[in-house]
This record gives structure tokens, sequence and C-alpha cells, in this order.
């Protein structure tokens, strides 16, 4: 791959990450200050501006990195096929970088300190089963939809996704390590305790794991070319514009 049409990549990862950190905390503060002390209300306001801000931010950046925003789409790419290992391991920090800079952002929109770690203890036997299931969830989404011709349809499910995981999971679908770090440095409704986050990372680790298998083992007979359709084209290894294969988009939270 060409060094300009990667710096390319990367900076789509960066500000696809910034974004959706910002969607994220920025609604989760808007919605605790709108309906104070009603958290039912509170958590569909930042479920439901997540799900159509992801929507839109896939959109946005997929055309030219795919869109992952997420270490454990970018990974189980890689594994499954798609992009290169090395282009999974240039992502992760650009993803990270960007989440935790969105998380600044929004936390200035607002008028609060740029940095305010955060308090809220999410770390527990429930919480880690839920980024299991959450995050193996996101990737059959994904590449379910890739690999049965139906990409097109993945912007759209995956934000449907994550607004619905926010609801049947006790952890609020993270399903995502680099939004889990940028998480911390927001003291808000959105907001994840350092002490908590190794938790979460380990158990998105997991379910990326136990999600390739299952991937791989409904969907096995594919060729490499097939393997590759994920959800959005991309630039072309040579940066001269997009691409007839597809490759991953997204996300998690």
């Amino acid at each position: 791959m060409s060094a300009p049409n990667l710096w390319r990549r990367l900076v789509a990862e960066f500000l696809g990450s910034a974004f959706l950190a910002a969607i994220v905390i920025g609604s989760g503060i808007a919605a605790q200050r709108l309906s104070p002390g009603d958290t039912g209300l509170e958590l569909l306001e930042n479920a439901a501006a997540t799900a159509v801000g992801l929507f839109a931010i896939i959109l946005m950046f997929g055309p030219v990195s795919g869109a992952h925003f997420n270490p454990v789409v970018s990974f189980a790419d890689a594994t499954l096929g798609g992009i290169s290992w090395r282009d999974a391991a240039a992502y992760l920090p650009a993803q990270v970088a960007g989440c935790i800079s969105g998380a600044v952002v929004a936390n200035l929109m607002f008028g609060l300190d740029a940095v305010s770690i955060s308090v809220k203890q999410r770390a527990s036997g429930p919480h880690a089963l839920s980024e299991v299931i959450a995050t193996a969830g996101l990737l059959l989404v994904i590449f379910a939809l890739a690999r049965t011709g139906r990409a097109a349809s993945a912007p759209a499910a995956v934000g449907a996704y994550i607004g619905a995981a926010y609801w049947f999971t006790s952890s609020t679908s993270f399903a995502n390590p680099a939004i889990t770090v940028g998480r911390m440095f927001s003291n808000t409704f959105a907001g994840i305790a350092p002490s908590s986050v190794p938790v979460f990372i380990l158990a998105q680790v997991g379910g990326g794991i136990a999600g390739v298998f299952i991937i791989r083992f409904l969907y096995p007979a594919l060729t490499p070319a097939q393997a590759a359709q994920i959800v959005v084209p991309h630039e072309t290894d040579n940066g001269s514009g997009p691409e007839h294969d597809q490759h991953v988009s997204s996300d998690g939270r």
C-alpha cells in the first residue's frame, strides 16, 4: 500500500473515531442535562443519538477507510482475509487517539473541563458477559451482511444493532476497545472508570475471537474476494479511488 493512501485512511479512522466519541459522550451529557434524574430517558436519548450518528459517520468515512472505528473490527477483518495485518495495526492508534480526542471535544462543547477522568465503575461479571455478546454480535452483523451480498444495508444495520444493544446488554454495549479508552476521559453519563477498562477490553477481545469463529462456521465456503466485500467501497492500494471490492465498517461504540 502506498504511504499517501495509508495516511488518508488513518486520518479517516481518526476523524471517524473522534466523531463517534463526540456523539456518544456529547449526547450522554445532553441527555443528563435535558432529563435529570430520569435514567431510562437519558439512556434512550443517548442510544438514539448514537444509533443515527453511527449510521451517518459510516457513510461519511467508509469510502476512504472502510469506517472501522474499532480495533476489534479491524483485526477481525485482517483475520478473515480483508485488510492486511499491517494496516490493522496502523488503524489501532488512530482509532484510540480519535476516541480520546472526541471525548475532549465533547467535554469542551458542554463547558466542562477538557479532561475529567470518569469515576463510574462498570466492571462486573454481567457487564463482562454483555461485552462478549455485544462485540460478537457486532461482528456477526457486519460480516453476515457482507458475506451474503447485503453489504449496502450494513451502515443502517450497525447503527440499529448498537442502538438496540444499549438496551439488551447490561453494559450498554461499548463493544469497542478504542471507545472504551476514550470514555475514561469524561466523568459524565457515558464515562467509565479506568479500573473498569481492562475488564471491558478483555471481554471485547474475547467477543471478537468468538465472533470470528462463528462467522467462519456459518460462512465457510467463501472465496477471498467474497470475504473482502465488507460494507462500503474504499480507496484502492494505489490511492486512485474507490475499488469494486468492499471492506469492513464499523464500529461499535
